[in-house]
């Protein structure tokens, strides 16, 4: 076998179904292929770079001798297996949020902190993805002046909730652009999904309150997520966050304030973020051209424009930050990662390894 073995949790799903794109897109050397799936979906087929395939539950008898695992399944599953996946030997990149603040488990953005992925201990874990767009816009501004404050509010596509939520979003908009009538409150369409409609509507909360918390948890992850990555504290950074659904099948959009330390001009931001890794500027207002969520659609980057200074205050500037929130917001970060370890000879556990 040339390559590795190569896990992914999830498969079927639809950051899992991107992760097997971007491995084949990016010709990662996966030398077996390991597609882990729910028991419903044991036996699908599954094929990479004209190799065939296919679906198998996780356990004792599945999970040894693999190299490298991308997780894209829930956040209890990799509560579960992921130490077990580092115990038979694999290094573990998660996407979703239940390692992400655990002490000792690096929070890696390719672009941003690749230097963090040395000091795993079996397990890395991928931002969120309203987090990750943003953290690689930021940097290098936080690299050239410092930033002291950011101010957030995001505009995410019902992608990143999943499948479910792609599909009512496509009925509920047939329902009631066939009914004739104008999509106001009183026009009932089923919804599931969210707690209310989405079609034709915005919906000023992502994920879900904590008990006693105003904040949602999205919210909450993109203000400890950023301070981690930033290696920053809450005295150091200071970050408010507003996270909203829109009526968007694919990637997530955001307008950020960010109060530098030293003051920047739109113009030297502009040139600092166009010699960027993975950042392309879009930014002729004029000629109305700026990020937009389609064209965003099917990249790795992250777009950003409307790049202009805030008249209230003379070190911060806006930025329209937009990007594929299950390309860059997920899948191809986490195989930016298991790049970075083959590049790096990181395709190993050390020792002592990860401890749930």
């Amino acid at each position: 076998m040339s390559g590795y073995r190569v896990g992914v949790l999830g498969a079927t799903g639809a950051v899992g179904s991107t992760i097997l794109r971007v491995l084949e897109q990016r010709a990662f050397p996966v030398g077996e292929l390991v597609p882990f799936a729910s028991a419903r979906s044991v036996g699908k087929p599954i094929e990479l770079a004209g190799r065939n395939y296919r679906c198998v539950e996780l356990g004792d008898d599945t999970i040894d001798g693999l190299d490298i695992v991308i997780s894209a399944a829930g956040g209890s599953i990799s509560a579960e297996w992921a130490p077990r996946l580092v115990a038979g030997g694999a290094v573990v990149i998660d996407n979703t949020s239940y390692w992400r603040m655990h002490e000792g488990v690096p929070l890696v953005v390719a672009e941003v902190n690749p230097a963090d992925a040395a000091r795993h201990r079996g397990l890395i874990a991928n931002p969120n993805c309203s987090t990750m767009q943003m953290v690689v816009a930021l940097k290098p501004i936080l690299d050239a002046v410092g930033i002291e404050r950011l101010v957030i509010s995001t505009y995410q596509s019902v992608s990143g909730t999943g499948r479910r939520a792609i599909e009512e979003l496509r009925a509920q908009s047939i329902a009631l652009l066939e009914g004739g009538a104008e999509p106001t409150a009183d026009v009932e369409v089923e919804a599931n999904v969210y707690p209310h409609r989405i079609a034709f509507n915005v919906l000023p909360q992502v994920e879900s309150f904590a008990a006693g918390d105003d904040y949602t948890t999205e919210e909450r992850k993109m203000m400890a997520e950023t301070r981690k990555i930033f290696g920053l504290d809450a005295d150091q950074l200071g970050i408010s966050a507003t996270c909203a659904r829109v009526p968007v099948f694919g990637a997530h959009s955001e307008s950020v304030n960010v109060q530098t330390t030293t003051p920047l001009s739109p113009e030297e931001c502009r040139a600092l973020l166009a010699s960027a890794p993975g950042v392309v500027v879009v930014d002729d207002p004029a000629a109305s051209g700026y990020p937009l969520a389609f064209e965003a659609t099917g990249r790795d980057e992250v777009l950003v424009g409307r790049i202009r200074r805030d008249p209230s205050h003379e070190r911060c500037l806006n930025l329209w930050i937009v990007a594929d929130n299950l390309r860059k917001g997920a899948a191809t970060n986490a195989v930016q990662i298991a790049e970075l370890l083959v590049a790096r000879g990181l395709v190993s556990v050390p020792t002592p390894s990860l401890v749930a």
